[in-house]
């Protein structure tokens, strides 16, 4: 049924739980956003297979970890569509399609591309890993989605989604919508360990299933001010991983901490046990609804199923419309 409301895609590769950097870069903003538009979460396989093709028992542990993760900050399963990337089928067919339109210079030249092979020490990229902007071009499109929350890394890749629906749409007449960026407020998470990153690969991350003394001991061995060796030197929050977290996490109290800090009134220690609190503070209504979801994961899997047979039924129809403008149907 048509809702009148504009639609949202966005989802998360299926490779592990989710921490505290897709909390701030996307999930949040997932719940806040969940009345006003329709919201379609992608649990995405599918491009988790590009670099995790040799793994497949995490990637099927992980459908249900990161469907937990999205309902545990408080996603709606009444007001969401949860998918299973790879059982709309609709999705592989698009990618089909639209592979037919893009250059492989194109793809080779994609700066979010070249970053990830870089990152991921791929010299020679695999036809999936190079074609997943197609891919998530088809992710988009199979429901029409008019918005996708991104951080700006992501940008190039929906630009191109962007010149693929247009080139479509051109040559077949067809009225696929072409998708709109919603940038994230907070695009990237700092590491504990002071990488720019906070990763799952990379031993950095707080889990949004860690338990509360997990979050103490990652908090405690988190890097902070380098010059700061003793409790009087007065110390600079700026470039404190502490200090940052407290501004994302602590936004109420965090002038005062850093004027404390600045001012040599109090000491690193203190400082990381004020931010295991707020952690805390913000993860134990999560701890509360993972638990009921952990001891009902049945009505989990349901949750996916349902989604997936409603998200399925769209994508048929979309390719239905697609296959009869390129005069595929017999």
């Amino acid at each position: 049924m048509d809702t009148g409301k504009k639609r949202i895609l966005t989802g998360d590769r299926t490779t592990g739980k989710l921490h505290l950097g897709h909390y701030v870069g996307s999930l949040k903003s997932r719940v806040e956003l969940q009345d006003a538009y329709d919201t379609f979460i992608l649990l995405a396989d599918i491009q988790a297979l590009t670099t995790h093709f040799e793994n497949p028992q995490l990637l099927n542990e992980s459908i249900f970890d990161v469907a937990i993760d999205n309902l545990s900050v408080g996603l709606d399963p009444n007001k969401v569509t949860i998918v299973q990337q790879s059982a709309v089928k609709s999705i592989a067919e698009m990618t089909i399609f639209y592979s037919m339109l893009v250059s492989v210079n194109v793809l080779r030249h994609n700066p979010t591309i070249k970053t990830e092979a870089k990152q991921y020490g791929y010299s020679d990229m695999s036809y999936g890993f190079l074609g997943y902007p197609v891919s998530q071009t088809a992710d988009i499109t199979f429901c029409n989605a008019d918005l996708v929350p991104v951080g700006e890394d992501q940008l190039p890749h929906i630009e191109l989604s962007r010149r693929i629906v247009r080139k479509f749409n051109g040559m077949y007449g067809t009225s696929i919508v072409e998708p709109q960026a919603k940038l994230s407020e907070v695009s990237r998470l700092a590491g504990l360990d002071g990488n720019a990153k906070m990763g799952k690969s990379l031993g950095n991350a707080v889990y949004l299933s860690d338990t509360a003394k997990e979050v103490d001991q990652k908090v405690r061995k988190a890097v902070t001010d380098p010059a700061r060796v003793t409790v009087d030197i007065p110390g600079t929050p700026e470039i404190c991983n502490v200090g940052k977290y407290h501004k994302i996490f602590t936004p109420d109290e965090c002038d005062n901490i850093w004027e404390m800090c600045r001012t040599a009134k109090i000491g690193c220690v203190a400082c990381k046990k004020k931010l295991t609190n707020s952690l805390n503070t913000l993860l134990d209504p999560m701890r509360e609804k993972r638990a009921y979801y952990e001891a009902h994961m049945d009505e989990v899997k349901d949750i996916i199923v349902s989604g997936t047979k409603k998200a399925s039924a769209i994508g048929d129809a979309q390719v239905e419309t697609m296959r009869q403008a390129m005069h595929l149907t017999i």
